[in-house]
């Protein structure tokens, strides 16, 4: 079955976007399908020297031969949505389901005052106020959109059907495991869950059809918004580490603290992880940057890696080496003949 899923096994801002871009183009991808809540999750894609920073459209587009999906499990804002399939020009190969619920001006204003923003810390993306109202039965969905006519289509279906003609085909996750409404870290948490099995209900893909779930971690742990961070240092020590970073979607700080085991074990068991990446290995060692060779990172790293699988119980199958696509060290065909 040539399904995969993809998912964070953190809080987010672990290199999805990354990934999904890299595995569209190595596996020669057919389709990928966008799971998850909506443009309140950012992925950053840095592709030939340009960096791309989506929030509606699957990170795939690096693949010139992929159809990009969204399923009808995920809220689509119109505007950002359309702005990102022109900005891409990826018009005549981008699909979404009819059931998509819309986000409305009203959704993103109740998401940026209130408990929500003061409390939560919110995107302000309209998400949450959007999956409310589709919980009450009153949002709007897609079929009811001129501007968005001519790009619906039966997502379920056409991700079905290339699963049965033996299609490589992709599940691009959102946010993280623990940002998840049932798993993650209530109240500070998402609008709904965002787990494997999620996206997967997501997109209209049934469990027996997936061969893959692929969990990413990066190589120290972050979080943005309010909530708890096991082991969070001060800005300032994030900055001497290297580890202080902005959030794609919101400009805000991230929260850094180190790799968290606990946190890891726990989502591999959640997500049902069959592998792992870890990505920005060449942050905790520099060494590391941009190679694509495991024989080639360094000592330390490889302790770092097989520490990770020795936990975790599960094979570290990628590492991310640097934001570029194609910084990656595949071990998928080494470890698949040992």
């Amino acid at each position: 079955m040539p399904c995969t899923v993809l998912v964070c096994g953190f809080f987010g801002d672990t290199g999805k976007g990354k990934m999904i871009s890299y595995l569209a183009i190595k596996d020669k991808t057919a389709v990928t399908a966008r799971a998850g809540v909506g443009p309140n999750a950012g992925h950053t894609v840095v592709y030939e020297g340009k960096t791309y920073k989506l929030r509606m459209l699957p990170s795939a587009f690096t693949a010139p031969d992929c159809r990009l999906l969204i399923g009808p499990g995920v809220l689509v804002n119109p505007e950002i949505f359309l702005n990102e399939v022109n900005d891409l020009g990826t018009k005549g190969r981008v699909g979404v389901d009819p059931q998509c619920a819309i986000i409305e001006p009203k959704h993103m204003e109740a998401d940026k005052k209130g408990y929500l923003a003061q409390k939560i810390k919110s995107t302000g993306s309209g998400s949450g106020p959007c999956n409310s109202d589709r919980v009450m039965r009153i949002a709007k969905l897609a079929r009811e959109f001129p501007n968005l006519k001519e790009f619906l289509v039966d997502v379920p279906l056409e991700v079905n059907t290339a699963i049965n003609e033996g299609k490589n085909v992709l599940i691009e996750g959102t946010q993280g495991t623990y940002l998840s409404l049932f798993h993650g870290t209530y109240p500070y948490c998402t609008s709904k869950d965002v787990c494997a099995a999620a996206a997967c209900s997501d997109v209209g893909v049934g469990p027996t059809s997936v061969d893959d779930v692929i969990v990413v971690f990066k190589a120290y742990n972050t979080r943005v918004g309010g909530g708890p961070l096991a082991g969070e240092l001060s800005w300032e020590e994030a900055q001497k580490r290297g580890w202080a970073e902005i959030a794609t979607n919101t400009g805000r700080k991230r929260r850094a603290a180190p790799f968290d085991f606990d946190l890891a074990k726990r989502a591999v068991m959640l997500n049902g992880a069959t592998q792992v990446t870890v990505t920005k290995i060449d942050v905790l060692f520099p060494e590391c940057k941009g190679l694509t060779a495991y024989d080639e990172i360094s000592r330390e790293a490889k302790a770092f890696v097989e520490n990770i699988e020795k936990q975790l119980k599960v094979p570290v199958t990628m590492l991310g080496t640097g934001p570029g696509t194609m910084e990656v060290v595949d071990r998928r065909a080494d470890l698949k003949k040992s």
